[in-house]
Order: C-alpha cells, then sequence, then structure tokens
C-alpha cells in the first residue's frame, strides 16, 4: 500500500468518533418498531394515529437532508455534527418523559431534526480526514456497524420492553449522546469546506410542508373512511400543489435547496422513483412484522426483536459483495434482480396466517432482505455514474431525501390497511388475513419499483458501462446505509 493509500490510526479515531453518534441514530430508525403496539395501548391511540411516531421521524429525517450541505459549509461539519447529536440526545430524553401521542409525535419530529444530519455530516468528516482515494476503504469498513445498528434495534427494543417502561427505548440514546458530544467536542477537527451562500429559505418552507400534508391525508384515511373526505383530500391536493410550486420556485432559483434540474438525466430519474418505491416498501413492511408477531402470534417483545432480524441480516450478508456485483454486471441488472426478490418475497407474505411456520416466515423475510441489499446500492451507484462530479453534492442528498419520503409514506399506507382491514376481526385467524391483506399493498409497492428499474436498465444499456469511474467510487462512498 502506498503512503498515500495508508490510513493513519488519527483517521481510524475520528471515524470511531463519528460512529458513535451514527450508530445511536441508526438505532432509533427500528428500536421503535417493536414498540409500537404497547405505545398504541398505553397513550390510548389507533395505530393510525401512533405510527406517526415512525413517520414524523423519517419525514423530519428526510427535511433536514438538504439542509446538511449548506449547514455544513455555514457553520463548520464539527459544529453541526455537535448540533446534531445534542438534539438528537435532547429529543430523546423528551420522547421518554412524553405523556401523550401528540407530545411524543412532536419530540420524536425534534429527534429526527438531529438524527437527519448525524449521518451525512459524519461523512462529510470521514471525507475529509481520509481523503476521496481512501474514502472507500473508510466506509467499507465503517458500513458493518452502520448495517448492524437497525438489526440490532428491534432486539433491544424487545429487550428493554420485555424489562422496562417503553420510556427506556428513548432513553437509552442519552447516555449515548452525552459519550458523544464529548468525543467529538474533544478529538473532531475543525473544517473548511467554502463558501456557504445563501439558504434557499422559500424552497424549504415549502419542502418541509407539503410532503407532511400528503403523508396527514392518507393517514386520516384510517378515520375518515373516505378518500372523499375534506380532512383527506385537501391536504393530500395542498401538498401535491406545493410540491408542484417547489419544482416551480426550484427551476427558476440558482441555488435551490434540491437542484430538480438534475431530473434532465433519465437514469437519475429512474433511480430516484425506484428509490423512492423501495424506500416505501422497506419502511412500511418493517411495521407489519413486529406487530403480526406480537398480536397474532403473541411473542414475547424480546422474540419479536429477534425474529425481525432476518431481513436486516439478508441485508448485511449480501452487502459485501453488491459492489462487486455491480462493477461486473452493471448496476441495472443488479437492481432488478434484487427487486424481483423483493417482489418473489413479499408474495408468501400475503397469504401469512395465524399458524404459518416461523421458521418459513423467518426464511422469506431473509430472501427480502437480499433483494433490497441488491436494489438500493447498484441504483445509487448507477445514478451517480450517469452525473458528473459537480452534481453529486445536489445528487447524494436527494436520493436520502426520495428514500426517507417513500418510507414515510408506505409507513403511513401500510398502517391505514392494516387498521381498516383489522376492523372486525374475532380472532388470530381474522387478524392475520389483516395482515395478509396489508403485505399484498406491500407487494403491489414493491412491483412498482419494477417498472423505473427497467427503464434504468434499459437507459444504462444504451449508455454502456464504464469501468472504474471516480462517480462510482464516490457513489460507494456517500450514499448512506439506510435503516432496515
Amino acid at each position: 500500500m502506498s503512503s498515500t493509500e495508508r490510513i493513519e490510526p488519527y483517521v481510524w479515531k475520528i471515524v470511531g468518533v463519528v460512529i458513535v453518534g451514527m450508530i445511536m441514530s441508526l438505532l432509533d430508525t427500528t428500536i421503535v418498531n417493536v414498540a409500537l403496539q404497547d405505545l398504541s395501548k398505553d397513550l390510548h391511540s389507533t395505530l393510525a394515529q401512533i405510527q406517526w411516531v415512525a413517520t414524523g421521524y423519517l419525514l423530519a429525517l428526510a427535511a433536514v437532508i438538504p439542509l446538511t450541505g449548506w449547514a455544513a459549509r455555514r457553520y463548520g461539519a464539527k459544529r453541526v455534527y455537535l448540533v446534531s447529536v445534542a438534539l438528537f440526545t435532547l429529543g430523546s430524553a423528551l420522547c421518554g418523559f412524553a405523556e401523550t401521542s401528540t407530545s411524543l409525535i412532536v419530540f420524536r419530529v425534534l429527534q429526527g431534526v438531529g438524527g437527519g444530519m448525524i449521518m451525512p455530516v459524519a461523512q462529510m468528516i470521514m471525507a475529509e480526514v481520509a481523503g476521496p482515494r481512501r474514502m472507500g476503504k473508510v466506509m467499507s469498513i465503517t458500513v458493518m456497524p452502520a448495517m448492524l445498528a437497525p438489526i440490532l434495534g428491534p432486539v433491544v427494543g424487545g429487550l428493554i420492553l420485555q424489562n422496562l417502561h417503553w420510556s427506556w427505548i428513548f432513553f437509552v440514546n442519552v447516555p449515548i449522546g452525552i459519550v458523544a458530544l464529548g468525543l467529538g467536542w474533544r478529538m473532531l477537527p475543525e473544517s473548511e469546506l467554502g463558501e456557504a451562500g445563501r439558504l434557499d429559505w422559500l424552497g424549504l418552507l415549502l419542502l418541509v410542508t407539503s410532503m407532511p400534508l400528503v403523508v396527514f391525508g392518507l393517514s386520516e384515511i384510517a378515520t375518515q373512511e373516505s378518500f372523499t373526505a375534506p380532512t383527506v383530500l385537501w391536504p393530500i391536493v395542498g401538498g401535491l400543489l406545493l410540491t408542484v410550486v417547489f419544482g416551480w420556485h426550484a427551476l427558476r432559483t440558482e441555488r435551490p435547496l434540491l437542484d430538480v434540474r438534475l431530473y434532465a438525466n433519465r437514469i437519475f430519474t429512474a433511480a430516484s422513483l425506484t428509490s423512492f418505491g423501495l424506500g416505501a416498501a422497506l419502511f412500511g413492511a418493517m411495521i407489519l412484522v413486529p406487530l403480526y408477531y406480537q398480536e397474532v402470534r403473541h411473542e414475547s417483545l424480546i422474540a419479536t426483536g429477534l425474529l425481525v432480524g432476518p431481513q436486516g441480516l439478508g441485508m448485511l450478508l449480501v452487502s459485501p459483495w453488491t459492489a462487486r456485483l455491480t462493477q461486473r454486471f452493471g448496476g441495472g441488472r443488479v437492481a432488478v434482480v434484487g427487486v424481483l426478490l423483493l417482489c418473489l418475497s413479499t408474495l408468501p407474505l400475503a397469504f401469512i396466517g395465524a399458524e404459518t411456520s416461523i421458521l418459513a416466515i423467518s426464511a422469506t423475510l431473509l430472501v427480502r432482505g437480499v433483494g433490497i441489499g441488491l436494489s438500493f446500492l447498484p441504483t445509487t451507484t448507477v445514478a451517480f455514474a450517469s452525473l458528473r462530479t459537480d452534481q453529486l453534492s445536489d445528487a447524494t442528498p436527494q436520493m436520502n431525501v426520495l428514500q426517507r419520503v417513500g418510507g414515510a409514506i408506505g409507513t403511513a399506507v401500510l398502517a391505514v390497511v392494516l387498521q381498516q382491514a383489522s376492523k372486525g376481526a374475532s380472532g388470530a385467524a381474522d387478524l392475520a388475513s389483516a395482515f395478509g391483506t396489508a403485505y399484498w399493498w406491500a407487494l403491489g409497492m414493491s412491483a412498482a419499483s419494477l417498472i423505473p428499474v427497467l427503464v434504468l436498465l434499459r437507459a444504462e444499456n444504451q449508455k454502456g458501462r464504464g469501468d472504474d469511474s471516480p462517480a462510482e467510487e464516490l457513489a460507494e462512498a456517500e450514499v448512506e446505509p439506510l435503516g432496515v
């Protein structure tokens, strides 16, 4: 290894420091999933209402990700990282003290504002200290704990809920956050990332109001039971109109919060739509698994946490091979295989019953995880490889935002479907049938991703694939590990 490629101990110390914050925020994407039943009962809320504990967090993540680059350039990556960890830790403590579903959702949004910036700022810090030539190696090593954190989330959550009050799934973040703050204050270097420029305040306002309105309208279907009810129709229409206004504004602004001009590139457009659909299929279906084991099979909280793990394990098993497969066969081909696996492995869950073999469910979730693992990184790699290097700083947040918004919409839709389908359920068989109905919708979300991923494959074949392009290397380095 040359002297320029050798990674000094100092770099690994910095990486270790930021990983503490990364793991804390990633654990929280899944640790709450096993607690939804307890939260619903304790806070006297329906599933459609309590799902906002997960949805609000995802929407907050999506809202602040585009701000990260500007904030890091304006205030310095170290300062933004410390503020993000502090907000996440404060939000975690307040969530633990929440006494109503409304206050819990508000505090989860605060938590998400902090958590949304931790990952991208941590990546900026690692990129700066490691340098572009060594970033790939650093990320290939740090991706393991980053992927293990969401897998362990349900297990840790189940262990806590089995022995303590649900508030401790939030309180557990507080000591980790304090350690992360102390280490970051002492060890992280100051950074100079260039001029920040003016913040697109109008774009920010449009962005943070449009998607929450759509998700709110979708979640209201559970109580209104009609798509034409005013509290359903008008928020959805209003949110979509604001999204259109944001697009119009972004096209006429020199430095918009999100550069929609990137969608003139059809490879990037197809990859973005695929990422949106995969986010909906992944995060939405993730609330169904723990609820099924708790409500239909009456498994313990610890067992539920463990039984949720196979999907994350599937992602973890395939992750070391994804980059090589992408380089050899092309991201489009690998992503098509991944989405097909995702669809095929979701289909058996649509026929789930009260007595379905737990081993069979676990095997299905494992294959589902493999499909997800084969879909996300190749899709992102193809998208980034189609862009100029100077466009990557805009492309990275946009892909991550679409994943999170897709996840929020998928979570809201499947929570509503499950609640509607389970009305009048008189036994385990009826309840299992309701979960089967929800999984049919999850299958529809997965199948919808096939359309853009096939467009992506065709566009990639027409363009031709370059080997070892700088964009492909940066794609591996910059893509945010997805909470599973």
